[in-house]
């Protein structure tokens, strides 16, 4: 059985014969998922490399800890810009060109394309973080049309990228951050009334494409999973499952969605300590895998920053190597 096909039924839940693995770093473990990240590639420069401006006008920085950085220029945080502003095109050649080349690497293996800062993030790069929150009640019409503005955007850039591609490509992996540690940025009242219907206009485009819907989002976001799972995901980056509760959310979400983690990347990690990254390997299984599936085995991809050793790195995947569907 090839790669693709692995995480496929993983995703789908029919009975992979083994947990499937996204780490591009150990020979020895397997690597079933080629990520093409190039279609984020910006004429503003990388974003992780800090361009000055990313091709959205929307302005970067980094501290000298090495981290990914963030938007401290919002083209948009005065309203009166919306009415004349123009996105970079979604169709761009250049947003492609490199595509090619990645798939290329692909052989059996399951193929995503990464496309970064999905609705709400790109809409709060351009409008500011704390000024989005407060205009989800300040200013609803414009919140409205910014949103409306970035899905327009998104579902053409995808339409030109199932043009370029179309089955080459298996699943999309997709990023909007939206818990603290504490709980959602907003309530499930709130998530429906702005997101809920253009999630599923974004999800139904991508899934009519024969792709799966995999959804990175951060913090504790345990109350909005369902809306998540109604709006149409398939899979669920989820990457601190200390925060999420690994109990709670095995218990209300196994065999609902299918889970892309690793072990706590805030706690587990870079704690470094070989038991209690054991302990909670396995207690992922048990708790957010099924016996038909459900369970990818996931790579941060960033140890760096996180400050985990190449030795605990290794030690997680060989835990998770070792270890079966329930």
């Amino acid at each position: 059985m090839t790669s693709r096909e692995i995480v496929t039924r993983a995703i789908t839940f029919k009975n992979p014969p083994r947990l499937p693995f996204w780490q591009h770093v150990f020979d020895d473990i397997p690597d079933d998922v080629c990520d093409c990240w190039e279609m984020d590639r910006g004429k503003g420069g990388w974003f992780f490399d800090n361009p000055v401006m990313d091709d959205w006008g929307c302005g970067w920085e980094k501290t000298e800890q090495k981290n990914m950085g963030q938007v401290t220029h919002h083209p948009l945080r005065d309203w009166s810009a919306l009415a004349s502003y123009r996105p970079p095109d979604p169709r761009d050649p250049y947003y492609f060109a490199r595509l090619e080349g990645e798939m290329q690497q692909a052989g059996d293996r399951y193929v995503v394309v990464t496309s970064h800062f999905n609705i709400f993030e790109r809409a709060h790069m351009l409008h500011g973080f704390v000024d989005t929150l407060m205009d989800f009640y300040e200013e609803p019409e414009k919140v409205e049309q910014l949103l409306d503005l970035v899905l327009a955007w998104k579902l053409e850039h995808f339409a030109e990228l199932h043009r370029r591609f179309g089955d080459r490509v298996q699943g999309l992996f997709l990023t909007d951050d939206w818990g603290t540690q504490q709980g959602p940025f907003l309530n499930p009242a709130m998530f429906d009334a702005f997101f809920q219907a253009r999630y599923r206009t974004l999800f139904d485009a991508i899934h009519g494409y024969g792709w799966h819907v995999i959804q990175h989002s951060c913090g504790k976001i345990n109350e909005l999973v369902p809306h998540l799972i109604d709006a149409g995901v398939d899979c669920l980056n989820m990457q601190q499952p200390q925060c999420n509760g690994i109990e709670e959310i095995g218990t209300r979400f196994a065999g609902k969605v299918a889970f892309l983690t690793t072990n706590d990347i805030k706690t587990t990690l870079p704690q470094g300590y070989v038991q209690a990254l054991r302990d909670e390997a396995a207690a992922l299984i048990q708790h957010w895998a099924t016996p038909q599936g459900g369970f990818i085995v996931f790579n941060y991809g960033d140890p760096e920053a996180l400050g985990v050793s190449p030795h605990i790195a290794r030690e997680m995947f060989e835990t998770f190597a070792g270890l079966k569907y329930p």
